[in-house]
């Protein structure tokens, strides 16, 4: 592995085990094995090196979403396309999907914070545009798009937070089952 894909890899790990402010640069290089002047050469700072991290991964995470909610069909199956998108890129990176809704619940002047909003805040108004692609077939909307965005995201966020502290070991995935359940609870909710 390239030094910069394994100075990432070390970072995430450490991060997600003790939290962003608790690591240090020292941490990470001497997890990477490699020196501090090697980590600023690629990120530049502790703080370059996440916004690094962060933008790499969500890229996948980016992509996912994207293809599950590219074509406009019946509002069950694109919420089904979009929560099987978290599931699998939870399932492909536990420990960079859980680092990153750390981040977003932390204190909102954390420099932590200000890198990990803007790619919450682009998935959620994708969300949003998902919910009001469906306005014809979700008669009783209302103008209520944005909650049906926080809703379902919530929904789906809570579900794998919890899955992580049932089965913690990593030993079951989330299948199709337990996914479509989820969307159809949430449906359930919308309809009532």
């Amino acid at each position: 592995m390239e030094n910069r894909m394994l100075i990432m890899e070390c970072a995430k790990e450490l991060f997600y085990e003790k939290g962003y402010d608790a690591v240090g640069v020292q941490e990470i290089v001497d997890r990477a094995g490699i020196t501090k002047p090697t980590l600023y050469y690629y990120f530049g700072s502790k703080l370059g090196l996440l916004r690094t991290l962060m933008d790499t991964k969500f890229d996948v995470f980016r992509g996912l979403v994207k293809e599950s909610v590219k074509e406009n069909q019946d509002i069950r199956e694109v919420l089904y396309r979009l929560a099987n998108a978290f599931c699998d890129f939870f399932e492909k990176d536990r420990e960079f999907y859980m680092l990153m809704m750390a981040l977003f619940y932390s204190a909102r002047k954390n420099d932590a914070y200000q890198v990990v909003k803007p790619f919450v805040v682009e998935f959620y108004e994708t969300v949003v545009r998902v919910f009001e692609n469906a306005a014809d077939q979700l008669g009783n909307m209302n103008g209520r798009q944005k909650q049906f965005a926080i809703g379902f995201i919530g929904t789906i966020n809570h579900y794998i937070l919890l899955q992580c502290e049932v089965d913690p070991a990593h030993e079951e995935e989330i299948d199709e089952q337990q996914i479509t359940s989820l969307v159809n609870q949430f449906m359930y909710g919308i309809f009532t």
